[in-house]
């Protein structure tokens, strides 16, 4: 949709599926407020849903423009089913941070409310103006304290992560206490909202008998809970990730390679190899320069007999200047430098430029798996 503070607003599919049922179940409730408005109440309960999440966006700006500060990049911001995310790349450094970065939203939602409602005042009840400055308000609010609730992946989760974090030391501790919380704040959601709804605690008159009513809050208590559920899982894993991360590094993962001219057959090079104990190969021009990456897969595709006829250039591809990797990159950076230029062989330098080695992709993956299976 465009780009603010230089990071890229998207909005998802599933946005216009809850834009549409907002308009149709505020539009009944603007039947009974405002009969007088007709079939136009549908056209004021759209403008209502695109002003939500305009609220929804700014409440996510907030967050966004607190990363920006603590410089800790953004990928995207996105509005999506159930409110909006900010994709921040990268974790805040202290717990203070964290802290501070997750309660700027529901602060700044707080603060909306109070705009929405300093501004209702000053209108008639019971007009148009009215009935969506008193929607906007209580939408505000709500997402403003739900948002607050004290368990990943909201916001309030994150500032108890921090308090965790502060008082440990360890932001995994924090990560953990916070994940299984919000795990128990999904089975609470699963199995209190529909109870409060029909109990008549949040305004809805009670029933005996399950209706329609019933079937639309047991679903959205369905679908919140799996959201909770599923995020607090994700900031476990994405918390081991980081965890882990620096385990992978690139001069360990490094396969040791024999520098060999292009026209060398690749019985002869392979020879060479075997007797340095070295498991890749690269290729190299007149004065010893590194030019191309001969293929693993490749050479398994080459058949014994005719690997004496075979060229190793003929199974080699160019080295770009992404392809050069630092041999003392570790972590976050090795696989940054890994995603900016896709491919399956990386041709590992020292500092000086020195050939240290051939790093494969495959290797970091295996070696990526096996941190990731280890317990924290």
């Amino acid at each position: 949709m465009g780009r603010l503070f230089g990071v890229p607003v998207y909005v998802a599919p599933s946005w216009f599926l809850v834009a549409i049922l907002i308009t149709w179940v505020f539009g009944g409730q603007l039947e009974r407020v405002l009969p007088e408005l007709g079939a136009a109440r549908y056209l004021v309960s759209l403008f209502f849903a695109v002003a939500f999440y305009a609220s929804v966006l700014i409440h996510e700006l907030a967050h966004t423009v607190i990363a920006l500060r603590f410089k800790l990049p953004v990928r995207r911001i996105q509005l999506q089913f159930f409110g909006g995310v900010s994709e921040i790349e990268k974790e805040a450094e202290t717990p203070g941070r964290e802290f501070v970065l997750a309660f700027v939203g529901p602060l700044l939602s707080l603060v909306l409310a109070g705009v929405f409602y300093g501004a209702l005042l000053g209108v008639e009840p019971g007009t148009v103006p009215g009935v969506l400055l008193a929607g906007l308000m209580i939408s505000n609010l709500i997402v403003a304290v739900f948002n607050l609730l004290p368990g990943l992946p909201l916001d309030g989760g994150r500032m108890l992560r921090a308090v965790v974090w502060k008082i440990t030391g360890k932001p995994m501790s924090g990560t953990v206490a916070a994940a299984w919380v919000g795990r128990a704040l999904a089975v609470s959601v699963l199995i209190g909202l529909p109870l409060l709804t029909q109990s008549g605690a949040l305004g809805s008159p009670a029933q005996n008998s399950v209706g329609m009513d019933t079937v639309m809050d047991a679903l959205l208590a369905a679908i919140l809970a799996a959201i909770i559920w599923t995020g607090a899982g994700n900031s476990l894993r994405m918390a081991r990730l980081r965890e882990h991360l620096p385990e992978l590094r690139a001069r360990a993962l490094t396969r040791r390679a024999v520098p060999v001219p292009g026209d060398t057959p690749l019985s002869e090079a392979l020879r060479r190899a075997n007797a340095s104990g070295a498991r890749a190969l690269v290729v190299v021009d007149g004065e010893g320069h590194p030019v191309s990456l001969v293929r693993e897969a490749a050479i398994v595709g080459v058949p014994e007999h005719r690997r004496p006829w075979v060229a190793v250039s003929t199974l080699a591809h160019d080295i770009t200047e992404g392809m050069r990797v630092s041999a003392e990159l570790s972590g976050e950076e090795l696989l940054d430098a890994l995603r900016t230029t896709p491919a399956t062989e990386y041709l590992v330098v020292e500092e000086s430029g020195a050939i240290y080695g051939v790093l494969s992709a495959a290797d970091v993956e295996k070696a990526f798996v096996k941190a990731m299976a280890r317990p924290s």
